[in-house]
């Protein structure tokens, strides 16, 4: 997987600025963005702060490294996988 030119923290930040009333189109424009990175974005960080990403961020890195039977959660939002409690 390709990585981000972003840390969670900056994108955190930039969800913000719109957050605060800029106009979307001028945030993607101002950071170099498309409107569609911003809105996966929001998808994905939308309401976090910076502690809650890191925390994210940490059990998708331990999801990687377990074999599939096996990873805690399958999403961001700590639901467990389909089938499974």
């Amino acid at each position: 997987m390709r990585q981000s030119r972003f840390t969670e923290e900056q994108i955190i930040a930039i969800l913000a600025e719109q957050e605060r009333g800029l106009k979307t189109a001028e945030v993607c424009r101002e950071h170099g963005i498309s409107p569609t990175t911003f809105y996966k974005w929001k998808a994905k960080y939308g309401g976090l702060d910076v502690s809650d990403a890191r925390k994210l961020k940490s059990l998708e890195t331990e999801n990687a490294r377990l074999p599939p039977g096996r990873r805690r959660y399958e999403d961001g939002a700590g639901r467990a996988p389909a089938g499974q409690s």
